[in-house]
């Protein structure tokens, strides 16, 4: 990838309008890394590319859930210039600013201009392909809730509102063994300015994946509890492995919707037109999921974002339910 041939692509591993993920290894270490390539051609690929570069640079310090940027560079044509490296910036991303802001294209319009994210490789794939080729475990969905949650509530302390919360958006890693969460895609992020509760802060775009968008996102008026709305429907859809096919792609992914004849629609926008709309939780077998569990899912999908639990409120109650615990053994 770089002039002194750092890195060694090996395989792409995913693409969308976003860019182009590979699989690459360091020359020297021969450890792998991931590369997300986004085209710098347009102000709006831009503004994705900026989106996610500031959210993952603004992390002072790691969470073990949230995906780590190892370094970004720039390339233009065949010139490429490190512009971070472990929480260290140039200057030359104000030249990405100033090309998302004046409109115009990254450089010289000749050349190929791409931004390059070098991050840490997760050898599970995503989320959702994880769960749907295994059988139900509670105690994996615990462990799971509890890490999301975990790295949501890292990522508001750190007043950053991911804004596209989906199992596609969430990998899987095996270093340690066990399943380890790294939530990742921060092109729709947003990095508040300033200190205090994320959650006073305003969004106006409307932006993220339908079946996943609160509410009040459809009206284009939210907060940083958008992020909690779109974890409870991941949640409940693991628990109860709640399914929908993605009209474009065929692709089966989990989440949980309202079926009006034979259109899905999105439980955000169904909620939106009626906000009186009773949650049928669970919605398959009453037995496979406790009170308390049900409980948390109505709070993070509530309709009214003041009624909704935030980041901080849900990581404490994900370590109190009941649901997917070990049970102790009773000593005799």
């Amino acid at each position: 990838m770089a002039t002194e041939a750092k890195y060694s692509i090996i395989r792409e591993v995913g693409r969308g309008s976003y860019g182009v993920v590979y699989e690459a290894v360091v020359n020297k270490t021969r450890s792998k890394v991931a590369v997300k390539r986004m085209h710098c051609n347009v102000p709006e690929n831009v503004e994705l590319a900026l989106q996610e570069f500031w959210a993952l640079q603004s992390i002072q310090r790691q969470h073990e859930n949230v995906i780590q940027l190892e370094e970004c560079v720039l390339q233009n044509g065949q010139v490429f210039q490190p512009i971070s490296h472990r929480y260290r910036k140039s200057d030359s991303h104000l030249l990405l600013v100033e090309t998302c802001l004046k409109g115009r294209r990254c450089m010289d319009p000749r050349s190929a201009c791409f931004l390059w994210f070098v991050m840490e490789f997760c050898d599970g794939g995503n989320m959702n392909e994880y769960l749907l080729s295994r059988s139900p475990d509670a105690q994996l969905n615990n462990s799971f809730m509890r890490q999301l949650s975990s790295a949501v509530a890292f990522l508001h302390r750190n007043q950053i509102v991911h804004r596209d919360l989906k199992a596609d958006n969430i990998l899987i890693s095996h270093k340690r063994g066990n399943p380890i969460i790294k939530v990742a895609d921060f092109g729709l992020s947003k990095v508040c300015q300033g200190k205090g509760n994320v959650n006073q802060h305003r969004f106006s775009s409307a932006c993220g994946s339908n079946f996943y968008m609160a509410p009040e996102v459809w009206e284009g008026h939210y907060t940083a509890k958008a992020d909690i709305f779109a974890l409870g429907i991941i949640f409940w859809a693991m628990v109860e492995r709640i399914t929908f096919r993605d009209g474009d792609t065929q692709k089966e992914l989990l989440g949980t919707c309202i079926c009006q004849g034979k259109e899905l629609i999105p439980l955000g926008e169904a909620l939106l037109e009626n906000p009186n709309l009773k949650l049928q939780i669970p919605l398959k077998n009453k037995k496979s999921m406790p009170e308390d569990l049900c409980k948390l899912l109505h709070d993070m999908l509530a309709f009214n974002p003041k009624e909704r639990l935030d980041a901080f409120q849900l990581e404490a109650r994900i370590r109190q339910i009941s649901y997917g615990r070990k049970r102790q053994r009773s000593v005799s």
